[in-house]
């Protein structure tokens, strides 16, 4: 349905001040420091885990080599979504608006609208991290779990221990990353570079990675994880986590957390010949998902 002279009418009349409710402020590109952004020129991309070989046996003088066989695992989907909205107004209600501010304000409310869902539909991916039932990539359970099969080495897990962010939580989640290993059970070197957390934890956050002393302590300790460095790009605040006390620490482990942008955004306006209405429409494609779940740790809190 079209917007009409009705459902506008204060913008019809002179005298009127403000038209307020469209420009607030936007939590706009929060996923960027999630994410890992490539672009795509297909229905879907599919990313397939090489499991690697294993460690190199000592040849005795004389012996066979041994041969070792490396193998494709499990197999992550990213699918496009199409995402669009659109709004229609009629010729006499741009011809009677006594404000140039009509159609831009609309516009930028459907620019809003169309940051919104992204910006949802990534931090959802984060939202479901640790739902047994919830979303399951290419391995078959959660993102954040400590189940996730392998071909060599039983199952691996990225789930820290239920508590919530502190300097001890913390540590413990940089110890247990550098000891992160393939699907053969081999160390892979991993390291720690952000920590991403929800709104309700941005001071506890600041404190444990910017204060020169332990927090806690009268002992004159040093804070070893800003002293060493250990979480290079700091905090960042997502505005859309649920989870008012989970956090997470994105690692160094390339193919992690993906976004796929098929189509960027795009706006069109384009009048109705029959009705004079005049539309805009706003669309775009792309999806999120996990490739290699070694990409980040995650605690429920």
């Amino acid at each position: 349905m079209a917007i009409n002279r009705a459902s506008i009418s204060k913008e019809l009349l002179p005298g009127l001040n403000a038209i307020f409710g469209l420009e607030y402020g936007q939590v706009n590109n929060e996923h960027e420091s999630l994410f890992d952004i490539e672009n795509s020129d297909r229905a879907f991309e599919e990313e397939v885990l090489f499991t690697g070989f294993g460690e190199a046996p000592v040849k005795g003088e004389g012996a066979a080599v041994v041969y070792d066989t490396a193998s494709e695992s499990y197999t992550a989907r990213y699918t496009a979504e199409t995402v669009a909205l659109a709004f229609a107004v009629t010729e006499e209600a741009m011809e009677d608006n006594l404000y140039d501010t009509f159609a831009k304000l609309r516009a930028k409310g459907l620019a809003r609208a169309m940051a919104t869902t992204k910006q949802v539909k990534a931090a959802d991916i984060f939202n479901t991290a640790f739902a047994a039932a919830g979303v399951n990539y290419g391995d078959g359970v959660s993102f954040i779990s400590n189940a996730h099969p392998t071909v060599g080495d039983g199952n691996q897990s990225n789930l820290l221990g239920a508590a919530d962010l502190s300097q001890t939580t913390l540590e413990t989640s940089l110890t247990a990353i550098q000891k992160t290993k393939d699907d053969r059970g081999i160390l892979i070197g991993a390291s720690a570079l952000s920590l991403h957390i929800p709104v309700d934890s941005w001071n506890i956050a600041d404190v444990i990675l910017n204060t020169p002393g332990r927090t806690s302590s009268s002992d004159n300790d040093i804070n070893a994880t800003r002293h060493m460095g250990m979480v290079p790009q700091g905090f960042y605040v997502n505005r859309r986590f649920t989870d008012t006390d989970a956090w997470f620490v994105k690692t160094d482990v390339p193919n992690g957390a993906k976004m796929f942008t098929r189509t960027p955004l795009q706006t069109k306006m384009e009048p109705d010949f029959d009705t004079g209405n005049l539309r805009f429409k706003a669309r775009e494609r792309y999806s999120f998902g996990i490739s290699d779940w070694r990409g980040y740790y995650g605690s429920a809190g």
